[in-house]
């Protein structure tokens, strides 16, 4: 029997989130949570009854917001909002994205305070526990008064006038017949609801709880390959001591320092040399520091998700006693803030990595190995282009780093004159981090091979382990081919965790 996750609006975990986003994990709304927007919706009919002027309920919207709505116009109000918004561009939003925007969507809305009926966040759930996907533009949220065209798009599928992707084909699907086929009815909008759709965060609070996802498997990823490096290098295990983290008071230095102990316990080849008067180059040596600065962007933008999974992010609110209260929860600043952050973690590990690639390469450099670890060097190229590779990558990734949030141009007649543009910060930093895992993937490669060929000496447990992995995917250099599958194969594994999965079976770190 299929486990069905609860939705109240306050206990959202980033596990529960991800067995949803790329899960298949059953949502029901929570029974008590059910009451209390029971109760929040009661509080807006009361003011709709009284003629109250509300924000987005008696009134217009944005720079539209001094108008106030006659009552027999108020629910063709909602519509029209959905429509009009509906007005983004581009390719779609990849599924993982969509499925956790409408997962916090309906999650915001169960808290009770934004005055919707409870049919809303039923109409929501369904969406994911039938599988459908809306199909949502990538661009036109500016990320201040919401992700409002991105919500917009997925409303208008709600209501039947959208549309969703296809399971097959390129070509969307209408909303109203997959609604019909999936025996969903259209939503149809009273007052307060289109608002209440269209004004949240969600968008940006699923790209960075996935990219904090995302970010936490590529840094074990890295952590791997650079351990692999270690060896295949020759590294001096002396920077590793744990006390240098202790004087720096650094525990992110000395849990970083431990995982690359643990993966290279027991090599023959990174060993302690008393009588070398030489140094490591920083990429070795300088591993537990710049690996720490990586876990300390994380850890930070990983809090900011974690608030953010159970956030109210609209406008107006309601409180106890039919109290609404306008206020700016949608905007995005928080979110950019720490998608933005995390880019810079994101290409610390790509320019890391990319490094130690290249000196693994260089003849001069890489102590005692072939140039470009070729096995017929001028006859055969080695590896000498993945690492152009991983050069153009971390350049790309150079350009996409500048943050997003740095700059803002004001929308709505000036009424929203100051805006996150956090949207971007995600659809970019996504980016940055699948070149970062092709960069990673490259030197996994790399540093594989340049194990092998210190035989008969060995690299640790933890590196032995990780070539093991490898070799199930890659086979050895022996000749030139053509790498670009291989890279593909193993940036792919290590998305999906699999070759972590193997290494962690024989080693912990």
């Amino acid at each position: 029997m299929t486990e069905t996750l609860p939705l109240d609006g306050r206990s959202l975990t980033l596990e529960q989130f991800l067995s949803v986003a790329r899960g298949a994990a059953v949502v029901s709304l929570e029974v008590s949570a059910r009451a209390g927007v029971d109760a929040g919706r009661r509080a807006v009919e009361r003011v709709v009854a009284a003629h109250r002027p509300v924000y987005g309920v008696t009134t217009g919207f944005g720079g539209l917001s001094h108008q106030s709505i006659p009552p027999e116009r108020r629910r063709e109000l909602q519509v029209s909002l959905v429509r009009s918004h509906s007005s983004g561009t581009g390719a779609p939003l990849p599924t993982d994205v969509v499925r956790g925007m409408v997962l916090l969507r309906a999650n915001s809305l169960a808290r009770g305070n934004s005055g919707v009926r409870p049919e809303v966040i039923d109409r929501l759930l369904d969406l994911l526990n039938h599988g459908l996907v809306p199909w949502i533009p990538q661009q036109g949220s500016v990320g201040a008064s919401g992700d409002l065209a991105p919500l917009a798009h997925l409303a208008l599928a709600l209501v039947g006038e959208g549309a969703f992707v296809p399971r097959s084909g390129p070509t969307p699907e209408p909303a109203r017949e997959v609604l019909a086929r999936e025996g969903i009815p259209p939503l149809s909008l009273v007052e307060k609801e289109g608002v209440a759709l269209l004004n949240g965060t969600a968008l940006m609070a699923s790209y960075l709880a996935l990219a904090v996802d995302d970010l936490r498997g590529l840094l074990d990823a890295a952590t791997v390959a650079a351990a692999l490096s270690f060896d295949a290098l020759e590294g001096n295990p002396e920077s590793l001591d744990d006390r240098l983290g202790e004087i720096r008071n650094s525990p992110e230095q000395r849990r970083a320092a431990a995982a690359v102990r643990a993966l290279i316990a027991g090599s023959g080849l990174a060993v302690h040399r008393a009588t070398w008067s030489g140094q490591d180059p920083y990429t070795l040596r300088c591993l537990p520091q710049v690996l720490a600065a990586v876990h300390l962007g994380l850890a930070f933008a990983e809090d900011i998700a974690r608030r953010e999974l159970n956030a109210v992010t609209d406008n107006p609110v309601v409180f106890a006693g039919a109290e609404f209260v306008c206020g700016g929860n949608f905007h995005g600043q928080p979110l950019a803030l720490a998608l933005d952050t995390l880019a810079l973690p994101t290409q610390y590990l790509a320019a890391f990595s990319e490094r130690r690639t290249a000196r693994l390469l260089h003849p001069a450099l890489n102590r005692g190995l072939p140039a470009f670890l070729s096995p017929e060097p001028g006859v055969s190229s080695g590896f000498m282009v993945p690492q152009y590779l991983a050069a153009a990558l971390v350049n790309e990734n150079q350009t996409l780093v500048h943050p997003a949030s740095a700059a803002s141009l004001p929308t709505s007649a000036d009424q929203e004159d100051f805006v996150s543009m956090g949207p971007w910060a995600g659809v970019k930093l996504r980016r940055m981090i699948e070149n970062a895992r092709r960069v990673v993937a490259v030197e996994w490669i790399v540093a594989g091979q340049a194990l092998e060929l210190r035989r008969p000496k060995a690299g640790g447990n933890g590196s032995e382990a990780a070539l093991r992995a490898l070799r199930t995917r890659v086979a050895p250099w022996t000749r030139d081919r053509s790498p670009a599958d291989d890279i593909a194969r193993v940036a792919e594994a290590i998305a999906s965790g699999a070759i972590l999965r193997e290494v962690r079976r024989e080693v912990r770190f």
